[in-house]
């Protein structure tokens, strides 16, 4: 990880800092794919460690000359750990995350927004990894991008409406976000990102970590690409979820 943020020009720097900017803005007009690790901690009465690799393709369609739509689709394949006695472990895919944005091609006083449909496909291979739910609900993205600062929020809301699993889908997602531009494709980013179930017992209903991370677009043999690491401190979570955890992401950029 040292090695990518620190070697590897980006050719110009204006170009490293154009692609760290779009990088921070989910309804860019940009490529991406994001290989997003996650390590986190504290599950559990023994506070094991379950490990997420999320696959999160992002695709701009360019519908006509006023507006774009931008595919986001996160497919999660998950390290469960055994949480009781003589369970183990389970590694398998989890419920994919279809999010579907119309975003305008041109901004109004410098505002960026998308909105659309978000989909929960009941896709895990085991009971343990995903809802057994169909879910939908609506979506949307508010930001601006002003100088080297970049702040705005991802919202999402889902609810149940076919399968078999258990319990109903009654989630609210709130993801607000602040990135600055260090300069030479570096930035960093403070944000949150604020998990409701509304079907969960008082007390029991919210997860929220506060995380901090840096990154760099760098090129290597030709592909540019973003690579970065965060760390996140639970600071509400329902009995027996994560205390904080550790988050590695490289990304490669597809510019048009």
């Amino acid at each position: 990880m040292v090695m990518l943020l620190t070697s590897g020009l980006a050719g110009a720097a204006g170009n490293a800092d154009d692609l760290a900017k779009a990088t921070a803005n989910p309804v860019a007009d940009l490529i991406s794919v994001p290989l997003q690790s996650n390590w986190d901690t504290g599950y559990g009465p023994e506070n094991k460690t379950q490990y997420t690799l999320n696959v999160q393709p992002v695709i701009p369609f360019r519908l006509n000359a006023d507006w774009n739509l931008i595919s986001r689709t996160i497919i999660p394949v998950i390290n469960q750990p055994g949480l009781s006695a003589g369970q183990n472990d389970v590694w398998g895919i989890g419920d994919i995350v279809q999010s579907l944005f119309f975003s305008p091609r041109a901004t109004s006083g410098g505002l960026i927004w998308g909105a659309g449909p978000v989909l929960l496909l009941p896709t895990a291979n085991d009971n343990r990894l995903g809802l057994d739910r169909w879910g939908a609900g609506p979506t949307g993205v508010v930001l601006k991008q002003a100088n080297a600062w970049t702040y705005g929020a991802l919202a999402n809301h889902l609810w149940s409406f076919a399968g078999d699993g258990p319990q109903k889908v009654n989630v609210s997602y709130m993801n607000p976000f602040v990135t600055y531009s260090l300069g030479g494709g570096w930035s960093n980013t403070l944000q949150t990102e604020v998990t409701y179930n509304w079907e969960a017992r008082n007390g029991q209903r919210t997860t929220m970590p506060i995380s901090y991370g840096v990154a760099r677009v760098l090129t290597l043999g030709g592909q540019p690409m973003s690579v970065g690491v965060t760390y996140k401190h639970y600071v509400e979570t329902p009995r027996g979820q994560p205390d904080w955890g550790l988050r590695f992401v490289v990304s490669f950029l597809f510019p048009r």
